[in-house]
């Protein structure tokens, strides 16, 4: 476990103003306002904000999942100690994690050690090749992104930042300390992997000189201690499609975490935390909006200015008896999306609302007076019958 060091400098409860013990919901609840109220978009040129930005969401791409709350929980309980990894050790913290790139090369390589394959020795593997470890992929990163409804809407571009794997400034990534370099392994000749003969099967296992990497480092790097890789905050440029949905993931192909031995970056998954609209809501591609309107319009009809979302009005006609509670369609106002065949477009779902005087004048009352008298119409028979 080699968690970052910020972990033990800082307390991302206090950071996100949450007790220790609090819920998934309450801490997810925290974020969010405090994400709404600093983001960069509403803050412009604020540095104090955006920093503050970035420290709540770093504070809360620990504690909302809760196996890296877990590791950061045991980590600080257990002091500035916890922080002394064994080589080769890069921990889940920050936005970091590997899928399926394990230690010692993943499945198909446990399967091909147990076989005598030897792995990523190549084919046949023969003892003594100096082929060495053959490239890996860099493992996937996480990150969440608080999204305003309006750009949720119409795309945007921003600007993640994150404190992920990088390789290691000081080596090159190489694990060795600069002006040196790593050594072929002299115990399983660069394979990574010792074989053990037992008749008719010939059994592999990582090597214990190397830790089934292939290569020795005699004098690691100071940065990365001989992992090749460090810790350091980064901006990863985005671009967010038109028409993205709460909690829809977004691959950033080649964002993440480095290779190794010339292997593939991994990829940034960014998951969307959409933020509500005070007026407006979504139904799939359609756009949900309610509307007030008079006794006089609901009961003679006519036509109404209907908001949208991109601040302008449309006009919509209802018609003589309109019922409040009542739907209405106004075509080609919602969520447009450009998929592989085509672009479409959602419409804009208006609910009428009734409202109703609570403060009448003298001219009013005698209105709707005469109204009542002259009226055959009795509401709960109706709704009886």
């Amino acid at each position: 476990m080699n968690p970052q060091r910020e972990w033990f400098e800082k307390d991302y409860y206090e950071i996100l103003g949450v007790s220790k013990d609090a819920s998934e919901k309450e801490i997810q609840k925290a974020y969010r306002k405090l994400a709404r109220d600093l983001h960069p978009d509403r803050n412009p040129d604020d540095a104090k904000a955006e920093e503050r930005f970035k420290e709540v969401s770093a504070a809360y791409d620990v504690l909302g999942d809760s196996d890296k709350r877990s590791e950061y929980d045991q980590v600080r309980s257990m002091g500035p100690m916890g922080g002394a990894g064994g080589r080769g050790s890069t921990g889940p913290g920050g936005f970091s994690f590997n899928v399926g790139d394990g230690d010692f090369g993943g499945l198909g390589d446990l399967l091909g050690n147990m076989f005598g394959r030897g792995g990523r020795g190549g084919a046949g593997g023969a003892s003594g090749s100096s082929a060495g470890v053959g490239p890996r992929r860099g493992g996937d990163i996480e990150a969440t992104l608080t999204v305003d409804f309006e750009d949720a809407v119409s795309g945007l571009e921003t600007t993640l930042y994150l404190t992920t794997d990088a390789q290691c400034s000081m080596c090159n990534g190489s694990g060795a300390k600069p002006g040196t370099s790593p050594t072929v392994c002299a115990d399983c000749g660069g394979r990574g992997v010792i074989d053990d003969n037992q008749g008719f099967f010939a059994m592999s296992s990582p090597c214990p000189s190397c830790q089934g990497n292939g290569v020795r480092i005699d004098y690691p790097c100071p940065t990365c201690r001989g992992t090749g890789v460090e810790k350091r905050p980064r901006e990863v440029k985005a671009r967010i499609p038109a028409g993205v949905k709460d909690g829809q993931t977004i691959k950033l192909k080649g964002r993440g975490a480095p290779g190794r031995n010339g292997g593939p970056n991994g990829d940034l998954l960014v998951k969307l935390s959409i933020l509500p609209h005070t007026r407006f809501g979504r139904s799939g591609d359609n756009l949900t909006v309610s509307v007030p309107v008079s006794f006089a319009e609901a009961a003679l009809g006519g036509e109404i200015d209907v908001p949208t979302l991109d601040g302008s009005t449309v006009t919509m006609r209802i018609e003589p008896g309109t019922q409040p509670g009542s739907r209405h369609r106004v075509r080609g106002k919602g969520v447009e999306k450009t998929t592989k065949s085509g672009t479409t477009t959602g419409d804009l779902i208006v609910t009428v609302e009734l409202v109703v005087p609570t403060h009448l004048n003298d001219a009013e009352r005698a209105a709707i007076e005469a109204l009542a008298e002259a009226s055959t119409v009795d509401p709960r028979r109706e709704t009886a019958g």
